[in-house]
């Protein structure tokens, strides 16, 4: 195989498809990217068994072929060359030789042929919706997905489909955060997959804001979507999501309405001296008022009093700082509603202005 490529374009590619490549992996083989050319044009594939991305670039392709690569060693040397550089690359037996100018670089290759495809994905039905609507509903949401926990399907976030919205709720067991769009959809039964965590954070770092549509397709254990200029296929987690709408509070007696940023900016600077390791800060509501607390194992305090819009009896109740920030970093509006029913019930925090996206933060002793 051999072909010549301008750098832009491969080191464009190559970092679209990088983050699916692990830094440490039992088979050499996925430290590797996929190179397929023919038709002028080169594709590049990454995978680590569980998510496969796929994307294009043009190429003059002199001699058609595929071959394995090294992906971040080759991601290195064209981040390294000239940005008008032309980079040839040519196999021989197990080495690829690249050329750009002077610059000349020998990587040890593997055989195509044992690339590990992913299983046959069943296409299952296609359905179309905004990049942007996507975007937004994980930016909303992702942040509340478990890590590394032993209730496996907690470690995602729910994608669930109606003839009339789009929905994402994740959770961790200790906060939960759900958002949907209205969107006329042409499907006649309901659909909803956990998509693991890693997908989720590799979708949120490459969709963008853009109105043009992307192809979703959902069958029983992967979720193939087609992107602008990407192919992205992912297993899905087997198991059962929560029945996370029972954990939502309903009719909370309690309401407090406050400026979003006022409120952020009092959390981060009474967080400097909460606990560390459980980041607690009591918020302690009176007429018109709300003070922030927090203390540490050094006895070391931080006291915060705002202006807020409340007219209940006083209460205190404790939360995690860092649930809070989240929440309020992931709304749009300049002013926001938590919403309680009591001292050791959920808080409910919206947005004044979005009925689509709730966010619920379990309280905390303090």
């Amino acid at each position: 195989m051999q072909f010549s490529v301008q750098r832009r374009d491969i080191l464009s590619a190559l970092q679209t498809v990088i983050g699916v490549v692990e830094r440490r992996q039992t088979m050499p083989i996925l430290s590797n990217v996929l190179i397929q050319g023919d038709n002028n044009q080169l594709t590049i594939t990454a995978t680590d068994l569980e998510l496969e991305l796929v994307t294009q670039c043009p190429a003059v392709i002199e001699e058609p072929g595929e071959l394995a690569v090294p992906a971040r060693k080759l991601l290195d040397i064209c981040r390294g060359l000239p940005e008008d550089a032309e980079i040839t690359c040519r196999q021989e037996a197990n080495q690829t030789r690249i050329q750009s100018g002077r610059s000349r670089f020998t990587l040890s290759s593997l055989s195509a042929q044992d690339w590990p495809h992913l299983d046959e994905v069943e296409s299952g039905q296609a359905i179309n919706l905004p990049e942007s609507m996507l975007k937004q509903l994980l930016d909303r949401t992702h942040f509340a997905m478990a890590h590394q926990d032993v209730r496996y399907y907690l470690n995602g976030l729910l994608l669930a489909l109606r003839h009339d919205h789009v929905r994402c709720v994740a959770t961790d067991g200790h906060r939960l955060a759900m958002s949907e769009s209205p969107i006329d959809l042409d499907i006649e039964e309901a659909q909803q997959a956990i998509v693991p965590r890693k997908a989720i954070t590799e979708l949120v770092r490459l969709l963008g804001h853009s109105e043009a549509e992307i192809t979703l397709w959902l069958s029983n254990k992967h979720l193939r979507l087609q992107l602008p200029g990407l192919n992205f296929t992912t297993k899905l987690i087997d198991g059962r999501f929560p029945d996370y709408e029972r954990v939502i509070p309903d009719n909370p007696e309690r309401e407090m309405l406050a400026n979003r940023d006022t409120i952020r900016q009092a959390l981060s600077r009474t967080a400097i001296l909460s606990n560390e390791k459980f980041g607690g800060v009591r918020l302690s509501l009176s007429q018109h008022t709300l003070k922030l607390q927090a203390q540490n194992v050094e006895r070391e305090e931080a006291e915060d009093e705002i202006e807020v819009s409340y007219d209940h009896e006083p209460m205190e109740i404790g939360f995690n700082v860092s649930y809070l920030l989240d929440a309020l970093g992931a709304m749009q509006a300049d002013e926001f509603r938590l919403s309680l029913s009591g001292p050791d019930s959920s808080g409910l925090l919206q947005a004044v202005g979005d009925d689509h996206s709730r966010y619920v933060v379990m309280p905390m002793r303090l």
